[in-house]
């Protein structure tokens, strides 16, 4: 601005106007500039000089004291200033009058009996919580003291003082509310019992407005509206998260992550997914008969040095940390377990069956998994501890002739089934263990064999079984590009076992030589026997004078031989697997698994909420099986109304984007109703419509 005025560029009424400010800021500046030269020009940082420093800002000193229970006047004289500033400031603050039309909740039996009087409100004018009789349990609910949901000051001064363990919801009628549609998977997230799963496991976080509780729904929420990642929540405005939420504003990110490595400080991600498939299974224990295990890699793209997996999808070797699922027989995921440096599948089986029998205690299930864990041996420990066996069979067999294949037809599940199959016995161990194979013939003559310990079954059964495993490969995709799953929770690392073995990187080596030795040892003894082909006996008719003419080559023949001998020595000598510490410089990590294995629980959570939905729709949409979960994850991401009285919350979602879609929504609305649900930590019954059905 200065040097437009002092060359005459423009005078100081267009440089103002150019950069929105007065004209006497310009002609200060020249001032300044003319004294001082460019250095007066500059703002000092820190707090401006010569102003009197408070020991703390008036902010804090308004708010203690009208926590305290001051009035507005009496604040101002003791400031030295007007009540209209105080007015003013408690406006700006989010201090609101209380009308008598809005109760007021009183805090529950748990809190602190003297905590009234310590924020400023009398006891005797404390209302009571109103009671609702549809919660027997209703005195451990947390409550609040503040009147607008939209503003929430009082719980948040209550946590910041230690006194609150999690913000209770207060919703607020609103029309046309962002992603409002997601509370209709409230009924289902409560089936799974992952709130009380969360309180068993990990207690609560400590003093907070955003609690156990509530963070646990903020991240369910999050999978069901596919906001993927917390740093995800930077694209949405925490407001409007919040009123889903019955909060004034929803955690951002940091906070978001504070509670997650809070509560992947406790280390009990293992204990709340074993809580959750305790759960599933007392609900849907008639879907535990056939339990699929198969392992997804996590593909890992960071500079830290960690143990390579095969990724299937991928067809290569990279660097990765290998998961293993158990899903029930409808595809529905029960439990996770990580296996220690990418483990292959007949290493983790016996883990995975012990879990399964924690969970199932003495009742026989048939394991079904894929030719990674074939092993015979392996068979006859899972057969002899009351298990049953389905897999592939893994190598080449014999192929059958046409005459043994036989056509096969059954409704399943309700699905008609047809296959062309072959039954037989099979004899593995040396006859020790014997098992049937049903071998299946693809129309263009592809045998797929196939073999279990069950005899009971029908063959067309146990080659559907077998088949159905395909489902467990679906989730994993659909979780991988709806849920995110491949991505990282955090990029800490934790110390792994030094003292695992793993192949001698050195034998790599000597390998690589000897094969490279032999194939030279090849080259030079092709020539030699070619070189002895072609020999002209009328001019070396012994084989003493081929040998003499042919001696360059014959030396390099058996310095080839020698070489090759030497190398083989030398991988003799050398161990074929080593300790860990002696491969890898500096310190055996690994990736920390117990904040990525808490997502990952909470995201089989949210799928099997979003099942649940699809399972209900299914019989009020008739394309359900092909498009059920695009209309469920609509209906979840659309607006909604919401109407709030004392005992009931009611989201009324907006219309589909057609008519018998909608129709299909709002039957999915009177199943939900049937359910009675409450929003957890509160006493409001959820109810549920479409707006415009009858």
């Amino acid at each position: 601005m200065v040097s437009l005025v002092e060359q005459g560029h423009a005078d100081q009424n267009d440089v103002a106007g150019a950069f929105d400010c007065s004209s006497r800021t310009v002609r200060r500046c020249q001032i300044r500039f003319a004294n001082g030269g460019l250095p007066a020009l500059a703002r000092t940082s820190g707090y401006p000089k010569g102003l009197a420093r408070l020991p703390q800002s008036r902010d804090k000193v308004v708010n203690r004291l009208k926590a305290q229970g001051c009035a507005n006047r009496e604040i101002a004289r003791r400031l030295g200033v007007d009540e209209k500033a105080v007015r003013k400031q408690l406006k700006r603050l989010g201090w609101q009058e209380k009308t008598p039309e809005q109760p007021q909740l009183a805090l529950s039996g748990t809190a602190d009996p003297n905590l009234s009087a310590s924020v400023g409100v009398p006891v005797e004018e404390a209302p009571a919580l109103a009671p609702a009789a549809a919660d027997p349990n209703l005195s451990a609910l947390p409550s609040s003291l503040d009147d607008d949901p939209g503003n929430r000051v009082m719980d948040r001064l209550l946590a910041r003082l230690g006194l609150l363990d999690d913000a209770a919801p207060l919703f607020a009628p609103g029309n046309n509310v962002p992603r409002a549609g997601v509370l209709l998977a409230i009924p289902a997230l409560l089936k799974t019992g992952v709130f009380d799963c969360a309180k068993t496991a990990f207690g609560d976080i400590g003093p907070a407005f955003y609690g156990l509780r509530t963070t646990i729904l903020t991240l369910l929420l999050m999978a069901l509206l596919r906001i993927k990642r917390p740093e995800a929540l930077k694209e949405h405005a925490p407001a409007a998260l919040g009123r889903v939420l019955g909060l004034d504003r929803a955690p951002e990110v940091k906070t978001l992550r504070r509670k997650l490595s809070a509560l992947a400080a406790f280390g009990r991600a293992v204990e709340f997914g074993r809580e959750l498939a305790r759960r599933r299974v007392a609900t849907h224990g008639t879907a535990m008969g056939f339990l699929y295990a198969d392992g997804h890699v996590r593909v890992y793209h960071g500079k830290h040095d960690i143990p390579k997996a095969h990724v299937a999808r991928m067809r290569l070797a990279m660097p990765g940390t290998s998961d293993y699922w158990v899903n029930d027989a409808g595809g529905e995921p029960l439990f996770v377990l990580t296996a220690e440096a990418n483990a292959g599948m007949v290493k983790m089986l016996p883990p995975l069956l012990a879990e399964i029998r924690g969970l199932l205690g003495e009742r026989r299930v048939t394991v079904v998994f894929d030719r990674g864990g074939w092993s015979p041996k392996l068979f006859q420990d899972i057969i002899d501890q009351g298990f049953d066996i389905l897999t592939y069979r893994k190598g080449r067999s014999r192929r059958l002739p046409r005459s043994r294949f036989s056509d096969h037809a059954a409704l399943i599940d309700g699905r008609e089934i047809a296959y062309t199959l072959a039954d037989q016995g099979v004899a593995l161990l040396g006859g020790k263990l014997r098992l049937r194979q049903v071998t299946r013939r693809s129309p263009d003559g592809h045998q797929t064999p196939i073999v279990t310990s069950r005899r009971d079954l029908p063959a067309i059964e146990v080659a559907y079984r077998m088949f159905e495993r395909w489902r467990q490969e679906n989730f994993f995709k659909y979780l991988r590009e709806e849920y995110a799953l491949d991505a990282l929770a955090d990029h800490q690392l934790e110390p792994a076992d030094p003292d695992r073995t793993v192949p001698n990187p050195a034998r790599y080596v000597l390998d690589h030589q000897l094969r490279q030795a032999r194939l030279e040892l090849q080259r030079l003894s092709s020539q030699y026997g070619l070189d002895a082909l072609a020999n002209a006996e009328a001019k070396r008719r012994t084989m003493r004078g081929f040998k003499i003419a042919a001696s360059a080559i014959g030396r390099a023949v058996a310095a080839a031989e020698q070489r090759v001998t030497r190398l083989v020595r030398r991988r003799l000598r050398l161990p074929k697997r080593v300790p860990v510490a002696q491969v890898v410089d500096g310190q055996v990590v690994r990736l920390s698994t117990e904040r990525k294995h808490l997502t990952n629980c909470l995201k089989m959570v949210a799928y099997q909420a979003e099942s649940e939905l699809v399972r209900l729709l299914g019989k009020h949409y008739r394309r359900a099986e092909d498009e059920g979960r695009t209309l469920v994850q609509a209906a979840l991401a659309s607006a909604a109304d919401l109407s709030v009285t004392e005992t009931e919350l009611h989201v009324i979602l907006a219309p589909m984007s057609s008519a018998h879609r909608s129709k299909a929504v709002a039957a999915l609305c009177d199943e939900l109703n049937a359910c009675a649900a409450v929003f957890p930590g509160s006493s409001l019954r959820l109810r549920y419509s479409v707006a415009g059905s009858r």
